[in-house]
């Protein structure tokens, strides 16, 4: 019996950490925006729909061009599409640190989403997966996708830390810089495509068509959608929300005794929390995807996160309460992903991971969008975020019931 080269190598390779470098940097500053979101509308008197509104943009850029660099990767290379999308996000920053109207934010937003989509989970998962073999893609792809989150434990605070020293224009300078040095990491991240012969023979237009066609995919596409609704209306609303409706803090109580004074900071180091919590939750998934159902465990995640979100609204807003569901929240946060994207893997192969989860995606950041945007504008319309909330929970639901019909069986069986 023969064994593949890949059968037996270590979970741990330099693709692997080299992928997760780069997800955690990417990730760090993506997960900060929420934190800008008073700093910068105080400074220009803008109502908060107008930022909220450069954040959707960023969001739905990430979506647009993440088959782009999905496409452009398994074209031109990986390294190529990265580069790519390092230094338009950093451009973006940059540029951004100059904007003093909605309009010029906005805009720049599109390039820092598009820089965005060259950096994270798109073309990174698909090079790990290519570099992993079918044994241990879930639990690799889980651990790319929890770097992603460590980054969140620290980008939010960091930010937060560096505005009470610099003004924000600053501080997305210095955002550029880390992004520019996350490319340190880029000779690492190299491998050979560990596709089937079969796979390397079918063009991307064959595969693209098959699986549009195919209902399985169409669920997958739909079911991704509230996921990017809610990730994305916390990460860039949760910071101000609990700023302006969490109860106050204890001024004796164990938050004071670490540092945590005001709503402004909880605001922070909740993002923070998600992001801890949320590495044990995407290893965890990673782990379980290895060995159950990846559309029942999904079905279960967004279970999970609807009943947490309902209860969440239901009962007063304090800073227990903001923990607790930070906590809970972040365990089933990006869980959604490893399992995602080996979803796609294992029902399509993997030659062409990389487009096929990036149009998987823009339905997530279509969602994402649409979170952001609703979240400022009723935010600006009601004084408060209570519908945005119970839209969220509506699509919980929706995501929970539509991953229950998909054939989970690869796709080259089902046609034998």
């Amino acid at each position: 019996m023969t064994t593949s080269p890949h059968q037996n190598a270590s979970i741990m390779t330099p693709v692997l950490v080299a992928g997760c470098v780069i997800l955690m940097l990417s990730f760090a500053i993506r997960a900060s925006f929420g934190v800008f979101q008073i700093p910068v509308g105080s400074e220009f008197g803008w109502p908060r729909a107008e930022f909220s509104l450069a954040i959707a943009i960023q969001n739905l850029a990430w979506g647009i061009g993440q088959p782009m660099f999905g496409a452009m990767a398994e074209r031109f290379g990986d390294r190529k599409a990265i580069v790519a999308g390092a230094f338009l996000y950093a451009l973006g920053l940059i540029l951004s640190s100059y904007a003093i109207t909605p309009g010029q934010h906005q805009l720049l937003n599109i390039l820092i989403g598009f820089g965005i989509a060259g950096t994270g989970f798109g073309v990174v998962l698909a090079v790990v997966g290519r570099a992993t073999s079918a044994e241990n893609r879930s639990m690799s792809l889980g651990i790319a996708t929890a770097a992603g989150s460590a980054g969140q434990v620290f980008g939010a605070p960091v930010a937060e830390i560096l505005l009470q020293s610099y003004p924000w224009q600053t501080v997305f300078v210095i955002f550029a810089v880390v992004i520019v040095a996350s490319l340190a990491a880029l000779p690492f991240l190299s491998t050979g495509k560990a596709a089937t012969k079969a796979e390397l023979e079918e063009s991307l237009g064959t595969v693209l068509v098959r699986a549009f066609k195919d209902p399985t995919y169409t669920l997958i596409f739909l079911g991704f959608f509230s996921c990017g609704y809610q990730l994305a209306f916390i990460t860039a609303h949760f910071p101000a929300f609990i700023t302006d409706f969490c109860g106050a803090i204890d001024g004796g109580g164990m938050l004071a005794g670490l540092g945590i004074t005001t709503t402004s900071a909880l605001g922070a180091v909740s993002i923070s929390v998600i992001g801890l919590f949320n590495i044990v939750g995407t290893l965890t998934a990673g782990w379980l995807g290895k060995r159950y159902s990846k559309k029942y465990l999904l079905a279960g995640i967004y279970t999970g996160r609807t009943i947490a979100a309902a209860v969440f609204i239901l009962l007063p807003i304090t800073p227990a309460s903001v923990l607790i569901f930070s906590a809970v929240m972040g365990a089933l946060w990006l869980a959604t992903v490893p399992l995602t994207s080996g979803l796609v893997a294992h029902i399509y192969g993997i030659r062409y991971m990389g487009t096929l989860y990036g149009f998987v995606f823009l339905s997530h950041q279509i969602g994402g969008f649409l979170g952001v945007w609703l979240g400022g504008k009723m935010f600006d319309i009601t004084g408060d975020y209570t519908l945005v909330w119970w839209i969220g929970v509506g699509v919980g639901a929706f995501s929970a019931i539509v991953h229950l019909p998909i054939r989970e069986k690869p796709w080259a069986a089902k046609l034998a």
